[in-house]
């Protein structure tokens, strides 16, 4: 089961990569840009780590509430290497020349001048706070708080969504924001369950609560989905007409598709699991399964964010 873990993250993160792959056949040539390949990988560390942190805070009984400090150290260590990867990348794309071309005092410039990338230096630093608070934790092998890792991982979060084209409009960026976050939650701490939850006692009070998560994420993603994309397609048919439409017209299928299943897991899964007579190997599958075709979201939404 520990190799089978492993393999069902790096199925997520090719399932995240198809999902900007579908949207390039869908947008092509409109978008999306080479570097939402990075953005969707930076987007699920990110949630990932936000789950991982939210599983020992109080929405979860203390009974079934895992050791996750290793892992969090290691998936923040990996989150800072992508975020640092997307800002040198839109250091060089705001200079209109390459990565091996871009100056350093041309990069300190952006940094400090340039409110993009100030904001992301402090994501850069968020995801590296995540990682070193939590290797700490670890290395202390004692029980500290949760709470400074949940509210980097959304500061970090929520800071390259804000400034996107929703924050030209009236409480755009406070949609945008809320948005990430309910995306983050429902991928986020259930992928952190399977990577950490080996019991099925464990399963049996932990999958209760977070399917009550699950079902106000799924509905804050849908009224804060529609209001964004209606503001930036403005109508019907740009839905088939433009790239980011029939991107958007794709992620809407997925989520929907996602939604049945949530209902199926309702009323079986979750039925079974409550009442302890679902293994605890056969949850974990269960749950990878269902993580991995959220990713494809993931990379739908990382391309929509890139394309024209």
């Amino acid at each position: 089961m520990r190799e089978f873990r492993r393999r069902w993250m790096l199925a997520a993160a090719v399932s995240g990569i198809l999902g900007v792959g579908a949207a390039w056949l869908l947008a092509h040539p409109e978008g999306p840009d080479p570097s939402a390949v990075v953005r969707v990988l930076a987007d699920c560390l990110g949630a990932t780590a936000l789950g991982l942190a939210l599983l020992r805070t109080e929405l979860f009984p203390v009974r079934s509430r895992p050791t996750v400090w290793r892992q969090v150290a290691a998936v923040g260590g990996l989150w800072t290497v992508a975020e640092v990867a997307l800002l040198v990348d839109a250091a060089a794309e705001s200079f209109g020349g390459g990565i091996t071309g871009l100056p350093m005092a041309q990069f300190g410039t952006y940094l400090t001048d340039i409110t993009v990338g100030r904001l992301g230096v402090v994501t850069v630093l968020c995801t590296a706070i995540v990682s070193g608070y939590a290797l700490l934790a670890y290395r202390r092998g004692s029980d500290v708080s949760p709470i400074p890792i949940v509210v980097f991982t959304v500061i970090a979060l929520v800071a390259r969504p804000i400034t996107g084209h929703m924050s030209q409009q009236l409480f755009g960026g406070l949609f945008a924001a809320v948005h990430t976050v309910a995306a983050a939650v429902w991928l986020g701490v259930l992928a952190a369950m399977a990577s950490t939850l080996r019991a099925k006692g464990a399963w049996a009070t932990t999958l209760p609560i977070y399917s009550r998560l699950a079902w106000w994420s799924v509905w804050i993603l849908a009224v804060s989905g529609t209001v964004n994309a209606a503001v930036r397609i403005g109508g019907f048919g740009a839905l088939l007409d433009t790239g980011y439409g029939r991107i958007v017209l794709a992620k809407t299928v997925v989520l929907i598709l996602l939604v049945v299943l949530a209902r199926r897991i309702r009323l079986t899964w979750l039925v079974s699991a409550a009442a302890h007579r679902t293994k605890a190997d056969e949850s974990i599958v269960r749950a990878a399964v269902h993580v991995c075709v959220t990713a494809v979201v993931f990379g739908l939404a990382a391309a929509l964010a890139t394309t024209a």
